[in-house]
């Protein structure tokens, strides 16, 4: 099982310095930061873009990148190392590559003709031609676009004339080509630059859609123009109103015909403009920074059907027909915005798509790196606050728990290499940076207070503030010194090293005491007390240069070194050596950071791309995390969740991890009541080699000090407290504000001789018929004014209508008319249908607390109708919850899914939330407190962390889970089964649970048998010294059932979960090789009804298709047949799945398929849907990952297993799966091995080790006494 899982991402921000870094089609949209590639994907369900991937296969800068308009899954990217790839996007992996650009790639498209050609050019050309899928995949050079007299800025096929071209120069001109026509090199440069040699580079270029000849193009300085290609002529310039605004990007906007956009590259501002006019059509100011590039998608968001209560027009209107209004158009009142979406980069790295048509931002990536991230820390005294120091030149400061930057530095210091936070709640940050020496940040007052520069134009490779003496603070540079100083510069210490100094720490120990690692390959330790300015110890024994180096915070006298020479050093001051060498990088060691509560863990980031976790007791790596796409610098850990830590990259992203996995069995002992010496000790405990983790840190003495002080029974507390400084999530739903309410929006005059009868209308009394003319003018505030005057029941009519309106247009000026009159469900059903569930379950909380209340028309019976009222309100709540927790279950987050459950007292749903999730730990800790009414969950949970504790080092833990549920003599006789050890271990352990011994359950077996007590029979033979006298006897009954036709699942699956339990070493034995395989494929199609009766659609078929391969491949007695099989299968599908109706023999199967799954327990617990196990939902880079049951990309989705007694086995024995049950018994046995391989992305790659993100990805294989000449059953 993975001991690190990912629990965040925060994605870069876009590059700012080439041009064609913003790409779309259709629901997708991509954009560039340095090194990688961010894809983002339309989510149908929820409608809204998720990040769906990172392709990162590029080692130096992205230059560009272009969509495939043939093909929406293909696109091509290049970067600066001459390197071009064609990426597929479904299946996250690169096609195709070319090694050899002869020039670094300025611009990238796809050929007029062909989606296997795509076209680059560099510099002053010429351009090249790729057919990628050609038998020789050949370049090929363009007769004419070639010998250019100036560089091109970018080039762009026209999308409908076959061949034509056009090339943006920087000195202002174009170059249009055309086959059969003569070649137009260097023309139309703007009019203020003609018979001059100053530039104006061409920012932006696009063909006109409607024309073979029209296109528009943008120079920075000299604005916007329409120009004729053909005639080379300029047809119209663009005024803007200030000489100050320039233009960094252009789009057209499909859905509207002569419509475009421009970005201002000074500041924010989106323009609209049409063809027909030369002045803007209205312009939003979307940031203070400039525009970097934009792109109009082309396929708009899904939109709610549009409203149809609106009545037709009739010629016959009396005082009280309804009018009917005119659409509603935007302020401008010149034009009506188009339904677009824009996808916008900035040159500050933000990344939004903005809905030009509702004037928001429906996502908008703010403040993102977009170079590499060499430092990391959490803040001291508000550990949510995470500050990251970037090749950028800035600081930026993240809060984690919404993900979002909140802060960033001043900026323009080069390159940012350290950070170090000030101790306490001083709010301050040192940086060290690559030119401007080191400086103090106050980050409350948005300003650099203080600056060193002592190292003069070196390097500062790392800064450290003493967190003992919060007055002193250390760099280290590339001038071989690290300077000790005061906050207010004066300096205190000045130690020469023979070169470069890369890292330097303070201990946590000893105030004056602080270590650094030189290029010299020595780690030195140097005591400030003293006047020398020679060091107390050298460290000798690395073979490269020495980076970072840190001491161990729970173990005095020890500390770390990384090196370029791939290792990590362990060294005890204490003894002047080295204790342990980490070896496993292959490439140097950045990233260093011990654990703050388990002395012996230690973590590293390396060049090679990886994090790995080191058990430094040993030397043994716990695992290896492959997440990041490119060299790992920083590692911090959060100072109240010890096992939450984070990591950065020169991927640019930051990334959050949980290492709770590592630490499980601790939080099982704190459910089990276990004495505290097996869950807090000392170091000198925790470090023996090979005994279980303890904890030894400040957060769990903490804790332990508080319950201490509770009188009574603290277990509920202790529970709570512990699992939240285990978890990595917040442990309770938080809901945003919704956006402010907008008011209405005004409509165009009408015809005099309207305004005129509503006049009359109104004098004469006839308030109703007024009303609907001041609708049909379109003026609605008018006619809600005076609409009470009719009556409150018309009022409320009125108000309704203008929603309904305004709902039909997708505009939020909803809203407000919804909650005037009260109508939540219409508003809840607006929300949600746009999914925006946390603003519907705003509402639906706001009227459930009374907040938000319908109109009274009049005084009767208001009691009565507000208890209705609070009732269908409770109703709708508990329906917004459901689909918030489902959406944020699929989105892989499911500890807040739990929280949505619980909000509504749903503690059922609640606890399948984390079962589902893989959250065993803390689903038990969670049912522990809410207690009887979670009675049967926990049980379950409680099954399920047995079952994955059954492992050589923790079988007690196990024993002592499944004594916490009541009626535990089958559970513990599945483990005493279970267990591989010798005769009188097994003894022993039936002993702890209570079971007799095994001579006696020979005994018992055969009493049993003869009583006609098979369960019991069965249960005992397996319990004995002949277990496989169980399995003899089990599968005689099991066949004779299934030979029958009035069978069900739940009558055969209790002994077939028996069996399932049978020692490996007498499962294996060559005489039970006919047994094994009937147990394998009783298990498999029992497993498979099972996963139907659950709703487990993904692994059905999976599970019929191994059934059936079994069948064909081994002589066994079973009656089943291949053909019964399929058409139970075609008849599931036929039945379940959309399409072609089933036809009646389907369906009679169907219904015989039913009745064997139906459960004869009614109030059984049964789990709906599939599991999401290990994993991380979350994209790492492009890695593929296919699963061999449904053959889609990993995610997170993951089958578990039913029988894990079959499962855990390293012989012939495939994996068995289902869907009832999570977890797999962890440790060696295994045969249907979980895990994870790297696809062949690109050439040449190799195939790295397997990983277990998620379980529904086995890579099963047969080994084993049995497995001559045996083939991989599947995978």
């Amino acid at each position: 099982m993975a001991k690190v899982k990912q629990v965040g991402l925060l994605a870069a921000g876009c590059q700012p310095w080439n041009k064609d870094v913003c790409a779309a089609s259709g629901d997708r949209f991509a954009y560039c930061a340095t090194l990688a590639i961010y894809v983002y994907q339309l989510d149908q369900q929820y409608n809204e873009f998720k990040l769906c991937s990172i392709m990162s296969e590029h080692k130096k800068t992205i230059t560009a990148i272009s969509w495939c308009p043939d093909n929406a899954d293909l696109f091509a990217s290049a970067s600066a190392d001459n390197l071009l790839i064609i990426w597929n996007v479904a299946e996250k992996k690169a096609v195709a590559r070319l090694d050899n650009t002869k020039g670094v790639p300025v611009s990238v498209s796809w050929c007029w003709n062909s989606a296997d050609g795509v076209a680059f050019v560099s510099q002053r050309g010429p351009l090249y031609v790729w057919d990628y899928r050609g038998s020789d995949a050949a370049v090929t050079v363009h007769k004419e676009a070639h010998s250019f007299l100036s560089d091109i800025c970018l080039f762009r096929w026209h999308p409908s004339k076959k061949g034509k071209l056009v090339f943006g120069h920087t000195d202002g001109s174009l170059s249009v080509f055309q086959p059969g026509s003569k070649s137009q090199k260097h023309v139309l440069r703007p009019e203020s630059l003609e018979g001059t040699d100053e530039e104006d580079p061409v920012s932006a270029l696009e063909w006109d859609p409607l024309s073979t000849d029209y296109l528009l193009v943008s120079n920075l300085h000299n604005g916007v123009r329409l120009v004729d290609s053909e005639g080379l002529s300029c047809i119209t310039s663009f005024c803007f109103p200030s000489a100050a605004a320039s233009v960094q990007c252009l789009a057209w906007v499909p859905s509207a015909p002569g419509m475009f956009i421009t970005g201002d590259s000074q500041v924010g501002v989106l323009r609209v403009w049409n063809v027909s006019r030369s002045t803007p059509l209205d312009s939003f100011k979307l940031k203070k920074t400039g525009f970097h590039a934009l792109h109009v998608l082309s396929a708009p968001l899904a939109k709610r059907p549009q409203s149809s209560s609106s009545p037709s027009k009739s010629q016959h209107t009396s005082s009280t027909s309804e009018a009917v209004p005119p659409p509603t158009l935007s302020q401008n009142r010149a034009f009506s915005l188009p339904p677009g979406h824009a996808v916008c980069c900035f040159m500050d790295g933000g990344v939004g798509l903005y809905d030009m048509g509702a004037k928001k931002w429906d996502f908008l990536r703010d403040l993102g790196h977009v170079e590499t991230i060499f430092d990391c820390k959490f803040k001291p005294d508000d550990p949510n606050l995470l500050a990251t120091a970037s090749f950028d030149g800035t600081i930026k400061i993240w809060d984690t728990n919404t993900l979002t930057a909140v802060s960033t530095s001043p900026g323009n210091e080069g390159v940012v290499y350290s950070l170090s936070w000030a101790p306490g709640d001083l709010n301050c940050i040192a940086g060290a940076t690559s030119r401007n020496g080191a400086f103090i940040w106050d980050v409350r007052k948005g300003k650099i207070i203080t600056r060193f520069n002592e190292h003069g134009k070196n390097g500062i490779f790392c800064i450290s503030w003493s967190h003992k003496d919060s007055k002193r603070i250390a760099t280290c540079s590339g001038d071989g010194f690290c300077i000790i100083r005061t906050i207010d510069g004066k300096i205190l210490h000045k130690y020469k090293h023979p070169a470069a100094v890369f890292g330097c720490d303070w201990s946590q120990n000893n105030k004056d005491m602080i270590a650094t690692g030189c290029e010299d390959r020595n780690v030195r330790v140097y005591y400030l007390a003293t006047s020398s300015d020679q060091p107390l110890k050298v460290f000798t024994g690395h073979l490269a240069k020495v980076f970072h180096v840190r001491w161990s915070p729970l173990r005095e006298g020890i500390l770390c070194s990384g090196s370029d020479d791939g290792t990590v050093r362990i060294w005890d001051y204490t003894q002047d050596a080295c204790i342990n060498v980490l070896s496993g990088h292959t490439a140097p060691v950045r990233g260093l950071m011990w654990n703050t509560e388990v002395p012996y863990l230690l973590i590293s980031g390396s060049w090679d791309y990886t994090i790995r976790v080191w058990d430094t007791r040993d030397g043994t790596c716990l695992d290896t995390v492959f997440d990041h796409g490119a060299d790992v610098y920083g590692l911090t850990c959060h100072h109240s969740r010890p096992f939450t830590m984070a990591s950065c990259s020169r991927d640019s992203t930051v990334r959050l991890w949980s290492l709770t996995p590592l630490v499980c069995p601790l939080l099982l002992n704190i459910l089990t009541e276990t004495p505290w010496d097996r869950i807090i000790g000392n170091t000198d405990a925790a470090m023996v080699p090979g005994s279980p983790p303890l904890l030894c840190g400040k957060v769990s003495r903490d804790i332990k000090q508080e319950l201490d002080k509770l009188s009574g029974d603290g277990r509920s507390r202790k529970l709570r407290w512990f699992s939240e400084s285990f978890s990595s999530e917040a442990q309770e739903l938080t809901i945003v504000k919704m956006s402010k309410f907008g008011g209405g929006i005004g409509a165009p005059s009408k015809e005099e001789r309207l305004k005129e009868a509503a006049e009359i209308h109104l004098r004469l009394g006839q308030i109703q018929r007024y009303c609907e003319l001041m609708v049909e003018l379109g003026q609605w505030e008018k006619a809600l004014a005076v609409a009470p005057g009719v009556s409150m029941k018309y009022w409320k009519k009125l108000m309704q209508r203008r929603a309904d309106q305004l709902m039909a247009d997708d505009n939020d000026d909803a809203i407000p008319y919804c909650i005037a009159t009260g109508d939540i469900k219409k508003l809840v059903s607006f929300f949600t249908s746009r999914g925006q569930l946390l603003e519907a379950l705003l509402i639906v909380q706001g009227a459930c607390e009374g907040n938000i209340r319908s109109p009274q028309s009049s005084s009767i019976n208001h009691t009565t109708n507000d208890v209705d009222n609070r009732q269908q309100y409770q109703s709708l709540l508990h329906h917004v919850c459901k689909e918030l927790a489902e959406w944020y279950f699929q989105d892989g987050r499911s500890v807040l899914a739990a929280c949505c459950h619980l909000a509504v007292d749903n503690i059922h749903s609640a606890m399948a939330s984390l079962i589902r999730g893989n959250e065993l730990e803390l689903a038990a800790c969670v049912g522990l407190v809410l207690g009887e009414a979670a009675n049967q969950s926990t049980a379950y949970c409680l099954e399920l962390l047995a079952r994955k504790y059954m492992t050589a080092p923790t079988w007690e833990l196990s024993a002592d889970l499944l004594q916490m549920i009541p009626d535990n003599h089958v559970l513990l006789a599945k483990l005493c089964a279970f267990h591989p050890g010798s005769a009188a271990e097994i003894n022993q352990l039936h002993q702890r649970c209570g079971l007799p011994s095994l001579d006696e359950c020979s005994d018992l077996a055969v009493a049993a048998a003869a009583d006609g007590d098979l369960f019991s029979a069965v249960k005992f033979h397996l319990l004995s010294s002949e277990p496989e006298l169980a399995l003899q006897m089990g599968l005689s009954f099991l066949k004779e059932q299934l030979a029958g036709s009035d069978w069900t699942v739940d009558g055969v699956q209790p002994i077939l979960d028996l069996l399932s339990y049978i020692r490996t070493d007498r499962l294996v034995l060559p005489r039970l090789t006919q047994e094994r395989s009937e147990l394998l494929i009783l298990c498999g199609y029992i497993g498979g009804l099972l996963a139907i009766r659950r709703s487990y659609c993904s692994i059905v078929p999976a599970l019929y298709e191994f059934t059936s391969q079994l069948l064909k491949r081994r002589e066994v007695g079973v009656p089943l047949q291949i053909q019964q099989l399929s058409a139970e299968l075609e008849a599931w599908r036929a039945a379940t799945q959309p399409g072609s109706p089933p036809s009646e023999s389907q369906r009679e199967e169907f219904s015989c398929l039913q009745r064997k799954i139906q459960s004869s327990e009614p109030g059984a617990l049964v789990l709906v849907g599939p599991d999401y196990v290990t994993g991380s939902n979350l994209p790492s880079h492009s890695d593929l990952h296919l699963s061999c049951f449904t053959g889609h990309r990993i995610q997170v989705s993951a089958c578990a297993v039913l029988f894990p007694g079959v499962a855990g086995r390293h012989d012939a024995l495939v994996l068995v799966l289902f869907a009832s049950g999570t977890g797999v018994p962890a440790g060696g046995q295994q045969v249907g091995h979980f895990s994870e391989r790297r696809s062949d992305v690109g050439q040449g790659q190799p195939v790295l080790p397997a990983r277990n993100r998620a379980a529904d990805q086995p890579v099963l294989t047969s080994t084993g006494p049995d497995a001559e000449g045996a083939e991989p059953i599947m995978g």
